[in-house]
């Protein structure tokens, strides 16, 4: 039965989830780092919020871990490097806080048009300064949103009830999009110059960090409002103090900082300035929401392989991953098979999918491939990483698909191209077994076997009497004995299922036959 450790507090229904589901869970909150490295190693699942932090040591300690499961959108606490190279899926909820977030920036808009938290100060110290809270109208202002997504695009909706016009910056936002979601798109010093209200809805990157910088923030109409809910560190805080003191900003709200918990800021004690802590998910719902959403997303994924929301693998199905299966374990092993065959640097991976195998979800299959080939280069590699790792080293990687097979129902075939040339390698499965029925261009049918011999030769009389009289010396049994050649006398290729690994000495006897062009040891 798999493990869970719920390591931040999560709503009792969510654990009720993994009960029904039949996974053992424990709950465990409140760890110290060494604490946590003392038990994890238990668990084959990790679900935290905000506080815990799986970094590189923890993630080292966590032999068993598969997944770890944030109940909530960020993962800033989470080493998605040290995670992916060890195999562990990341995933989030990107969904389950999302109206939450957009009416908490709505409600920050109101806040900051209406003076309403230095109106409640004032009137509940008796003063009653009504001509002092002077407001204005969000009612035909323009709103500039920085990030189109899913939060973008629920702030966007609601705004466009409220009549604004909305003035969207995105790089990833289509054309045909904005037109759907009633929004102008616009470059950034555009929306700068437009818009009376800016908010933010992008994650924290290397190109989003400051995106309000000092001289950005020059670039707005005087008396911009500015409302931030999504990451600190997308505005830069002393120089919008800076336009806050000198009028420039008419006001901001801001529910994140660049540092958490901000108990101290720049910002604070700026004119105008509305500040909450971090609690653009703090509602209820969204709380119920996204802690149902990740059991139920764990439990999909150590009990059927199906992946949601997740940060660094290619994401499958509870229908699909049955199906799926038997294709990922063949593309695995018929990588596998093309990563011995190399002894040179890998420049390019292609994966060509026939029949019906081309009308699945190929990436997860993809990505085993790709595990497979760099195994024996880099043995800590899985289907997780192996598609960063192949982008690191520049290895080119390509998928074609064509529907219909000459032979089989399904067809998958691997070319991998290295600085001496191309191999290429095919696989099928057939009861649901993955076969080997294609190497170097010649058909064969072959089972996998955890021990297998490869032999390229000169297909001349003898050579099989010969093969086999050397494996009987050594001791070595054989299980299966396949064949495949161009034509008679031409190219040949043997692979035989062993029981027992040949040593160098045998090795080198096989290589030394006549007409043997090449001889390798393989496992699977």
């Amino acid at each position: 039965m798999p493990r869970v450790l719920i390591a931040d507090s999560l709503s009792p229904a969510a654990v009720d989830i993994f009960k029904q589901r039949g996974i053992d869970t424990d709950i465990k909150t409140g760890l110290s780092k060494d604490e946590l490295i003392a038990v994890i190693g238990d668990y084959d699942g990790l679900v935290v919020r905000s506080d815990t932090k799986p970094n590189k040591d923890v993630i080292a300690a966590a032999k068993k871990l598969k997944v770890i499961g944030r109940a909530g959108i960020g993962v800033d606490n989470i080493d998605i490097p040290a995670a992916t190279a060890a195999g562990v899926v990341v995933m989030n909820t990107p969904f389950g806080n999302s109206i939450t977030t957009a009416e908490h920036a709505i409600a920050m808009m109101f806040a900051l048009a209406r003076q309403m938290p230095a109106a409640d100060a004032s009137t509940q110290a008796g003063k009653w300064e009504k001509s002092r809270f002077m407001g204005v109208e969000l009612y035909a202002k323009t709103l500039g949103l920085i990030g189109a997504g899913n939060i973008g695009g629920i702030v966007a909706d609601r705004a466009l009830g409220l009549k604004m016009k909305v003035v969207a910056y995105d790089p990833f936002l289509s054309p045909e999009r904005a037109v759907e979601m009633g929004v102008e798109k616009v470059e950034l010093d555009e929306l700068l110059a437009r818009a009376d209200f800016i908010t933010l809805h992008t994650p924290l990157t290397d190109k989003t960090r400051n995106i309000l910088s000092g001289e950005n923030l020059a670039k707005t109409k005087k008396g911009v409002m500015i409302v931030n809910c999504a990451r600190g560190g997308l505005v830069d805080e002393a120089a919008l103090r800076a336009g806050l003191e000198s009028g420039h900003i008419g006001a901001a709200g801001f529910d994140v900082f660049s540092s958490e918990p901000a108990k101290e800021n720049v910002l604070f004690g700026a004119p105008n300035f509305v500040a909450t802590p971090h609690l653009g998910a703090s509602t209820n719902e969204a709380q119920e929401n996204v802690a149902l959403q990740v059991a139920e997303q764990i439990s999909d994924y150590l009990l059927t392989g199906a992946v949601t929301n997740a940060l660094n693998s290619p994401s499958v199905t509870a229908e699909e991953a049955p199906r799926l299966k038997p294709f990922v374990a063949l593309a695995e092993k018929l990588g596998a098979l093309a990563g011995q065959m190399l002894d040179y640097g890998i420049k390019a991976v292609d994966i060509a999918f026939e029949g019906e195998v081309s009308k699945l979800n190929t990436k997860p299959m993809s990505a085993a491939a790709l595990a497979g080939v760099m195994r024996p280069m880099l043995a800590e590699i899985n289907m997780v990483s192996a598609p960063a790792v192949a982008k690191e080293r520049g290895i080119t990687v390509s998928e074609s698909r064509q529907e219909s097979s000459p032979i089989y129902d399904s067809l998958m075939r691997i070319t991998v191209t290295t600085e001496k040339g191309k191999r290429s390698f095919a696989g099928t499965v057939m009861a649901g077994a993955p076969r080997i029925v294609e190497v170097k261009g010649m058909e064969l049918d072959a089972p996998f076997l955890p021990r297998m011999l490869y032999v390229n030769n000169l297909d001349k009389p003898g050579f099989i009497g010969a093969l086999g009289g050397l494996l009987g010396e050594a001791g070595v049994n054989i299980a299966t004995f396949n064949l495949g050649r161009i034509d008679a006398g031409d190219d040949a290729i043997a692979l035989v299922g062993i029981d027992h690994e040949p040593d160098a000495k045998l090795l080198a006897k096989i290589q030394a036959l006549p007409h043997v062009k090449e001889a390798r040891a393989l496992s699977f």
